[in-house]
């Protein structure tokens, strides 16, 4: 087959899309490609006769004059060349998950469902006169230039892939070999060269067409992808970065009608390089959705998760600060839910105050449900409505670009349902699920983080350091100098001293003491999460007042109780954060659980050898409430204090912990006869059966269904309950004085 632009001849070779501009030909639609080997290019030859001769007679090709009646179509660029790129190993179709047949899956589905035209000239011709939006049209694939690559790239790394035409089969094998196994993640075949200047020049074409208005918008069918590809190497199955080329060319060539551009990647991995491209450029605007997992998920590194690709941290520099927008994910597994929440929350707002002349989306369909690599779950109805909203940016001049996706079904599910959308159909209903916790609070970070730099991001961010200019103190210390105090005057409770140097600094203060603990015959240890706060936000501008605004805490009922008993009591107050003079961030990291599980079993354990079991207390019991009573598990299966412990009191609206030790094979039993675990109402495990079933099991205690949810209510629900179950476990006074006599004597 003749490539009429280059004189390439291509025998073998699918049709390529070759054609001499917009529209390429008479009909300016994009028509069915033929079958694999199939020859064209007579009708090629013919259909650019024909548009000479119809110059003057169908003034509805024109792309003018179909803008003018408001009839611009949506359009297509697609290369059968770029298929090319391929192996060398395992030629046309390897086992890799960059295959050239991602690109053909596209396609067809595209003809299957009516998006490209398979008619004859003549009925194509009649369908332009009548309704010219009613398929894609045409967009030029051609090979990119050493100049347009080179804007972006440096010339060496150009002339790098253009030399891998050149090597024989056998040093492209070891080349492949090597870069696929390390970072670069990459495979080069004799025809990788061809293929990216095609994809890299079809990725060109089809953002100039958008920005001059020849479409309306535009997908491009492209590989090799292009947005791991940096400045001087290939990555990541990435050889030339095709986005910022054709972001460049265009700000060049069109400077009145294209300054500002607006870059949207929601491939699942970073876009690495688009990101170090444009780090300091104003102008050029770069959202990435992707997952991060702390710097470990690709293109980060496993073994040194520190890499500063993707975090959440990185905001641009110099001239382009703010102009970089990392939402990464915490985890594989996001969906739906999370990636709609990040649009509305952090996407459309920013987008909106750029206010783009063009929309390049960098479109990765390895988030898509059914991908193995991506492992996320992103419907295809999710990719029409986040197309949607990208549409309502920049006049509605949006080109979608190609970029990973491995799963062919997956990859082409998502693509049809971006094109629909932007050829004018609506994004189908959906029922949007319930967002991550965690991708809330990333999504909270990305705000706080942008905030600065974005006015839409400010409302409701706390700037920390002018807060500490000013005197200030994070609200979870002053509840607990409030409980302190509180608790100090109510019944002369004073602070324990940890004599551990990490322990001190977590705890200080959080460790409370009745003066009577080293003397009295009874002990109550209560290990809890800290008091809860509940707030009603001003309905107007959202903010928070004093009076309206409370701290509940149920505890102290319970230590009054004790008192007014004689009991001795150890309070101690789990904090979910640690706060430090250095934490300036909106958002304090909290104690992963790792760490608050080590804190908490050297804190029991440093209270039970240095206090507890020093003591000469007849009956000592422990209550835990929240997830602090993770510290009750921690003590029983650590330390063999069964003989000491009257009885054990828990209150549970979070993980329900079972109680089991390999070296105490009784500790389950003990555990089931001597506690009550009281769980909230509204807690998962009553949903289901076999949970049910599950949690009633000893290594899971007494457990009691309480009638009401969350942890106060719970408490004062059962707070005679425990009274009277305590009471009971107690050792009678009259035993007790019959004991002390038979010591004596």
């Amino acid at each position: 087959m003749v490539d009429n632009d280059n004189d390439v001849v291509m025998d073998g070779q699918d049709d390529h899309s070759a054609t001499t501009g917009v529209p390429p030909t008479s009909n300016g639609l994009a028509k069915a490609e033929p079958e694999p080997n199939g020859h064209d290019h007579a009708s090629t030859t013919k259909d650019v006769k024909d548009e000479k001769l119809d110059d003057d007679k169908d003034p509805f090709i024109y792309p003018a004059r179909l803008k003018r009646r408001g009839l611009l179509p949506t359009g297509c660029c697609y290369d059968d060349r770029m298929k090319l790129h391929a192996n060398a190993d395992f030629g046309p179709n390897p086992h890799h998950p960059e295959d050239p047949s991602r690109i053909e899956h596209i396609m067809r589905i595209f003809k299957k469902e009516g998006l490209v035209f398979t008619g004859s000239d003549a009925d194509l011709k009649q369908v332009i006169r009548t309704d010219p939006r009613r398929y894609m049209w045409r967009i030029p694939a051609r090979h990119a230039t050493k100049e347009e690559i080179c804007i972006v790239h440096h010339p060496e790394h150009f002339q790098w892939v253009q030399d891998l035409s050149r090597k024989p089969t056998a040093e492209l094998r070891r080349l492949s070999t090597i870069m696929d196994q390390g970072r670069d993640s990459l495979y080069v075949g004799s025809m990788t060269y061809e293929a990216s200047l095609i994809s890299a020049g079809g990725a060109i074409e089809t953002c100039k067409s958008v920005v001059v208005g020849n479409v309306k918008n535009a997908f491009a069918v492209i590989r090799p992808p292009g947005h791991h590809a940096e400045f001087d190497a290939p990555m990541g199955f990435c050889l030339f970065n095709n986005v910022p080329i054709a972001a460049k060319i265009c700000q060049t060539e069109y400077p009145e009608i294209c300054r500002k551009v607006l870059i949207l990647d929601w491939d699942v991995h970073h876009g690495n390089g688009i990101q170090n491209m444009f780090y300091e450029d104003p102008n050029i605007l770069y959202i990435s959705l992707h997952v991060y997992a702390n710097g470990s998920f690709y293109p980060g590194k496993p073994d040194n998760p520190m890499t500063p690709d993707g975090s959440i941290e990185n905001c641009g520099a110099g001239a382009g600060l703010g102009k970089n927008v990392n939402i990464g994910w915490h985890d594989q597994g996001m969906g739906d839910g999370e990636y709609m929440a990040a649009f509305q929350k952090i996407v459309m707002p920013i987008a909106h105050e750029f206010d783009p002349d063009l929309v390049i989306i960098s479109a990765g369909f390895d988030a898509a449900d059914g991908d193995e690599l991506g492992a996320c779950f992103v419907s295809p109805s999710c990719y029409a409505h986040m197309t949607h909203m990208l549409m309502s940016l920049a006049n509605g001049k949006v080109a979608v670009c190609l970029e990973g996706g491995y799963n062919l079904e997956a990859i082409s599910k998502s693509a049809l349902a971006v094109a629909r959308t932007l050829m004018g159909e609506p994004p189908p209903k959906m029922d949007i699920p319930k967002i991550n916790k965690e991708a809330a609070r990333v999504l909270a970070k990305v705000q706080a983080y942008q905030a600065p730099y974005w006015e839409c991001m400010r409302p409701g961010i706390v700037d920390v350091q002018e807060m500490q200019s000013q005197g200030g103190q994070r609200l979870h210390d002053v509840v607990r100098s409030a409980q302190r105090f509180n608790l100090s005057e109510r019944f002369g409770m004073f602070p324990l001293y940890i004599q551990r140097d990490v322990l001190f600094k977590s705890f200080e203060n959080q460790v409370l003491v009745t003066r009577n603990a080293s003397e009295a015959r009874k002990l109550l240890v209560v290990i809890h999460d800290p008091p809860e706060l509940h707030a009603q936000p001003d309905p107007l501008d959202n903010s928070l007042a004093p009076h309206d605004s409370w701290v509940t805490d149920s505890i102290p009922q319970y230590i009054k109780w004790a008192i007014d008993r004689n009991i001795g009591v150890f309070d101690i107050n789990v904090p979910q954060y640690v706060t430090h003079p250095e934490d300036t961030d909106t958002f304090t990291p909290k104690v992963d659980e790792r760490t608050q599980q080590a804190q908490i079993q050297e804190l029991m354990c440093y209270i039970w050898d240095n206090y507890l079991q020093l003591y000469d207390a007849d009956d000592i019991f422990l209550m835990g409430v929240g997830n602090a009573y993770l510290g009750v598990k921690l003590l029983l299966i650590n330390r063999d204090v069964k003989s000491r412990i009257s009885g054990v009191v828990n209150f549970v609206n979070g993980n329900l912990r079972p109680v089991k030790s390999d070296v105490d094979t009784d500790l389950s039993s003990w555990y089931k006869d001597n506690s009550r675990v009281y769980v909230s109402a509204d807690h998962a495990c009553w949903a289901d059966a076999d949970l049910t079933r599950k949690v009633m099991k000893r290594r899971f205690g007494s457990v009691i269904r309480s009638d009401v949810s969350g942890l106060g209510r719970m408490m004062n629900e059962h707070f005679k309950d425990v009274q009277d179950w305590m009471l009971a476990k107690m050792v009678p006074e009259d035993e007790k004085l019959g004991d002390e006599m038979v010591d004596d004597a």
